[in-house]
């Protein structure tokens, strides 16, 4: 689960970790009180959506008065901001941040993630602050910076050193304790919240020496979520796909993706293999779907219903493997998501496993025109022959 950066950073102030000023604002009105409120100018405009990279899209904006800073406002809120992350569709602004503006000396990166090599909380640290961390990961190794956290001890104090001396020139001494300071913070946030990812980009020494996170980004790991349901109250649908959240709902595993064919499969080795299988047809996958071992007739109906509501999807693949979910129980959902919403693209269908006659028996009774795939090599060849 994303929080916003607002959200992000009233967690950072909790913490005792140093942010700007800020007022969130959903209306130019709101966005002219807030100028009135937040120490100015200048002041900074930030779109508050669930994406990296807005600063390169226009969701940054630096204005110099309050009439700028309603202007800024008023043409973001309700308008699309495409950014890399977002896709060429963009995201819609519902909210932004009118934040004071800083006097910045140096720009840092600082984030917190899971190192799965170690299976341990690593922090990273850049002098490249500012910048997409990842271009620069591939560009300059070198300038990235690393230290992996043993559960057992925490995070030491020695390890924030061995960062903050990395850094060429050395920042004064007070910086260097705030750096210090707030990597001890941010470990203590990353563990407290069941994060998956804390990241401040900048995390900025101001030029009065002072160290300030003017960018937060938080996602909580969703397997945590019941032990922190006081964080499900910041969840904001609105940042979500509509099918993703009645996928969510049915207790579905389903993320929507830009392609073509829809695929329902169970089990998520099996469903990037089989999102494999569609791209080697030369198409590509419109969704990610794994109904799951446990999977019920009714929600095999209902995430047979979520792909047929893609506009994009062009032709369906089903390809379940029976263990768990037996064969049978796969063809009668699909059997009554098709009676009940009608199909009107081709649909192919690999059934191996439990049950498996009396699945293909299913389908074979029902009205349904669909295509038998015997293996993952057929099913790619009925891809890319109903597709072309």
């Amino acid at each position: 689960m994303k929080l916003h950066e607002y959200q992000a950073k009233e967690i950072f102030r909790g913490a005792g970790v140093p942010v700007p000023d800020g007022v969130v604002a959903s209306s130019p009105e709101e966005a002219a009180e807030a100028v009135r409120r937040v120490k100015g100018p200048p002041w900074v405009v930030k779109a508050q959506v669930h994406a990296g990279g807005r600063g390169q899209g226009g969701g940054v904006k630096v204005v110099g008065s309050p009439e700028e800073a309603v202007a800024a406002t008023g043409k973001l809120l309700g308008a699309p901001l495409v950014t890399k992350q977002t896709g060429s569709r963009g995201v819609r602004v519902n909210q932004v941040l009118i934040e004071e503006g800083m006097e910045i000396d140096r720009e840092l990166y600082l984030g917190m993630v899971i190192d799965r090599t170690s299976a341990c909380p690593a922090m990273i640290f850049s002098p490249s602050g500012g910048m997409d961390i990842e271009a620069v990961a591939v560009e300059m190794p070198e300038r990235i910076f690393e230290e992996g956290v043993d559960p057992a001890t925490g995070w030491m104090p020695f390890q924030g050193r061995n960062l903050a001396y990395a850094l060429d020139p050395l920042p004064e001494p007070a910086a260097v304790k705030g750096l210090m300071q707030v990597m001890q913070r941010v470990y203590e946030i990353f563990m407290a919240h069941d994060c998956s990812l804390v990241e401040i980009n900048p995390l900025a020494i101001t030029r009065d020496g002072k160290v300030v996170a003017l960018d937060s980004k938080l996602t909580i790991d969703d397997n945590a979520l019941f032990r922190q349901k006081n964080l499900l109250e910041l969840d904001d649908p609105r940042e979500k796909d509509p099918l993703e959240l009645i996928a969510e709902r049915h207790h579905l595993n389903y993320i929507r993706l830009d392609g073509n064919v829809g695929a329902m499969v169970n089990g998520a080795g099996l469903a990037m293999a089989t999102m494999d299988v569609i791209k080697m047809a030369g198409a590509e996958p419109a969704n990610f779907l794994d109904v799951g071992g446990g999977a019920t007739e009714e929600m095999i109906t209902r995430g047979f219903e979520i792909i047929l509501s893609d506009d994009r999807v062009k032709a369906i693949l089903i390809n379940i493997f029976g263990g768990i979910l037996r064969c049978d129980v796969l063809a009668r959902g699909v059997v009554a998501a098709a009676r009940k919403t009608g199909i009107g693209v081709p649909l192919i269908v690999r059934l191996e496993g439990t049950n498996v006659e009396e699945g293909r028996a299913i389908l074979k009774a029902s009205d349904l025109k669909f295509l038998v795939a015997h293996d993952l090599a057929e099913a790619a060849q009925l891809v890319s022959r109903n597709l072309s």
